[in-house]
């Protein structure tokens, strides 16, 4: 089942890319990733977390997301061949944020030696 669940995980990502990449306009200046699905075991839900270049708009293409939301999930029915289809959630991605601060500390300490 957990295999299962981590072919799942990949379909939605690749598939919502997609779909996103198609339908959705977002701002000129705004660079948005999805980076990691999790679907729950009983596929009824299915968090997608999101990643947003600048940081300061990621609520604002959370919010152009969850407005579309209907949508996205109608394309995404239409596309994936399997039952039942989990429900989008959008989040905010916190851990490539905290990442990115480990890696500019490592490197501070790297030029400081």
């Amino acid at each position: 089942m957990k295999e299962r669940i981590l072919q799942i995980n990949q379909l939605i990502k690749r598939e919502l890319s997609q779909i996103i990449l198609r339908e959705i306009e977002f701002p000129l200046d705004v660079l948005a990733t999805i980076t990691r699905v999790e679907t729950t075991r009983k596929i009824d839900e299915a968090k997608v977390y999101v990643s947003c270049l600048p940081e300061s708009k990621a609520k604002l293409i959370l919010n152009i997301l969850n407005r579309c939301i209907y949508r996205l999930q109608q394309l995404l029915n239409k596309r994936l061949r399997m039952r039942p289809i989990p429900r989008i959630v959008f989040i905010e991605e916190k851990e490539t944020i905290k990442a990115g601060r480990i890696e500019e500390i490592l490197e501070k300490i790297k030029i400081e030696k």
